[in-house]
């Protein structure tokens, strides 16, 4: 992973319109026929954080991408502890852990019989060492969902660019989905460079869904199009706005087309979509993705890192956040204090939900419309509202306007927004309100009650 790693123009793209239904038939159609998540993809989404662990080689030698002629000995973590980073991970909010097995170099943190290029050719635990198998041992104590990156791009591998590597990487999965129990998920990264001998590969994708399929059919597949889960657009950590869980895949085929197109695609969905494919929004603690000490003072504060929430969860997204470990093979003392710090703050930004159990209603306006109110029994300031639709019935809404009242009944617009999916953030301005009027103004499909939540503003 890098941020040069991707081959796609995200810059500019423009925003994907709701697409207009001419009549009431067509609405109601379009409710029979809208996309919805697997069991996966939901329970995927819930989790809203997941943490990325970007560890090998290239932790040793200082490089983001390694060459894939690093010495293995090189990699000799002196108290590597993965329940540490389970722990942060746990501790930082996180339900998942998404560890890079396999990167670009083509060093595997597991034995395994494809290549010597990997942890038994290391002196680290005596040759007999597997990271993988510590990393999921670690999620499990922890209760986090296991994850795992494997890199297709191998610049290691002499049979890359070829047929054999189809294979070679075939049995490389083969032996990540049958020794680690249950995966969560399974990353693949959209890299296609040269290989050794200066050849690319064409990925066989079918081919490796279909085996993902079979030996873990409960785990979400990513890459940079799907086919469960796609890129966000960017390495920053923000999803765009507005921001649909579905697609058209013939929009968004498999990694190497390089459009604006498709980045517009990626970064927004598509309101016609016929298949649900939510965006999972990557971006690191540091500048980089891989642990250098030159870096250890050169964290993303608490503020940016509430920003990013807001722009990948507050945005119909799941973020997915690395945290690279040191070459003693531990989270450095500086992210997990940076993570601690980021919890505490959203835990006093989300502690109160002042609609929590409060008298709401809910009435239709025409086949594309609806109004949600709710009272919050009481004046308060409220500086945050959390809008979710019910996405195991789809994503809905395509245009909403948000009003507030204080005591006095008077209702002034808060915000005005498009899509809200799993989760909308709004911050509005601090204001003492009472209720609280979401107005769904249009919608692809007849709109369904929301969830409303109100966060007081400051100290309230």
């Amino acid at each position: 992973m890098s941020l040069s790693r991707r081959r796609f123009i995200a810059a500019g793209a423009a925003a994907l319109g709701a697409g207009a239904l001419p009549h009431r038939a067509a609405c109601a159609d379009a409710a029979n026929t809208l996309p919805r998540p697997t069991p996966q993809q939901l329970l995927w989404q819930r989790d809203e954080l997941a943490m990325f662990v970007h560890f090998g080689v290239n932790t040793f030698t200082d490089r983001e991408w390694g060459l894939g002629n690093e010495n293995p000995a090189i990699f000799n973590p002196t108290a590597l502890d993965a329940r540490q980073w389970a722990r942060s991970a746990r501790d930082a909010g996180a339900r998942a852990m998404i560890l890079t097995a396999k990167h670009h170099d083509g060093f595997c943190l597991f034995p395994t019989k494809t290549t010597k290029h990997s942890v038994a050719s290391s002196p680290w635990r005596g040759g007999k060492g597997d990271v993988v198998r510590e990393f999921a041992d670690a999620c499990r104590a922890e209760n986090l969902r296991v994850g795992l990156y494997c890199s297709p791009w191998d610049r290691n591998s002499p049979v890359y660019g070829s047929a054999r590597y189809d294979d070679f990487y075939h049995e490389q999965l083969s032996e990540l989905l049958t020794r680690y129990g249950d995966i969560h998920e399974l990353w693949f990264d959209g890299a296609n460079g040269e290989g050794p001998n200066g050849r690319h590969q064409t990925y066989d994708w079918p081919r490796i869904h279909a085996l993902v399929r079979r030996l873990q059919p409960n785990a979400v597949m990513y890459s940079d199009a799907g086919p469960d889960v796609r890129w966000c657009g960017n390495e920053n950590g923000m999803a765009g706005y507005p921001n649909w869980a579905m697609v058209n895949p013939a929009r968004v085929p498999y990694p190497g087309a390089d459009s604006p197109e498709v980045s517009d695609a990626l970064l927004h969905g598509d309101a016609g979509g016929r298949v649900w494919r939510p965006a999972e929004a990557d971006v690191s603690i540091r500048p980089g993705w891989f642990h250098h000490a030159a870096e250890d003072d050169k964290l993303k504060s608490v503020e940016t890192l509430n920003e990013i929430w807001f722009h990948s969860v507050g945005h119909n997204s799941k973020l997915l956040l690395n945290v690279p470990p040191t070459r003693e093979g531990r989270f450095h003392a500086n992210d997990v204090a940076r993570l601690r710090e980021w919890r505490a703050a959203r835990n006093a930004l989300f502690a109160r939900d002042l609609a929590a159990g409060k008298a709401s209603a809910w009435r239709k306006t025409g086949e594309r419309g609806a109004v949600a109110e709710v009272d919050l029994g009481t004046v308060a300031r409220i500086g945050v509202v959390r809008l979710g639709e019910d996405i195991e019935r789809g994503q809905r809404v395509s245009n909403y306007a948000l009003h507030g009242a204080a005591a006095d009944g008077h209702w002034q617009e808060l915000a005005q927004g498009s899509t809200i999916g799993a989760c909308k953030l709004e911050r509005v301005a601090p204001q003492p309100l009472r209720k609280l009027r979401v107005t769904v103004l249009d919608a692809i499909a007849p709109p369904l009650p929301l969830r409303i939540s109100a966060y007081p503003a400051g100290a309230d």
